[in-house]
């Protein structure tokens, strides 16, 4: 299996759509859950600039998308420099334990060192111990300063 970790393109929305469905199921979120590939498409790669951005393992031989990683931009934050925040990232069942995970990640800080942001930031699931085992891995730590508030709108 050849792994080519890339910048996603217009392309890729049908292949990252069902990730993304996969992750708010595992993610509790099914309910709730409103992606469709057009609003991935349209929002992540037909708009100026997009709503996200998304990094993907492509699986060379079997031209497939096997893990992905969506994020978007803080533009401005107390540091005065722009921030990441990482918003999805998973990996499918067929090809996790093999490193993607962590190579997705590693794109992700090496496109934030390219473009000098001040940090990435993310949120996880408490129930969700082996991805906070797997971040913390990577020598990331959870923020105790903040606690994560929501006010719905609708």
């Amino acid at each position: 299996m050849s792994i080519k970790i890339r910048k996603a393109i217009e392309s890729d929305s049908e292949q990252v759509y069902p990730l993304m469905k996969e992750l708010a199921i595992f993610e509790h979120y099914i309910d709730s859950f409103a992606i469709t590939p057009e609003i991935v498409r349209r929002n992540g790669f037909q708009k100026s600039p997009p709503d996200f951005y998304c990094i993907v393992a492509e699986d060379v031989q079997a031209n497939r998308i096997a893990g992905m990683l969506v994020y978007y931009i803080l533009p401005y934050t107390a540091q005065n420099k722009p921030a990441i925040f990482m918003k999805e990232l998973y990996v499918d069942e067929a090809y996790r334990s093999g490193g993607i995970g962590r190579q997705l990640m590693l794109a992700l800080r090496e496109e934030a060192k390219l473009s000098n942001y001040s940090q990435i930031k993310w949120t996880v699931a408490p129930w969700n111990e082996s991805g906070k085992r797997f971040y913390e891995n990577l020598g990331a730590h959870e923020n105790h300063d903040w606690l994560h508030y929501e006010w719905p709108v609708s």
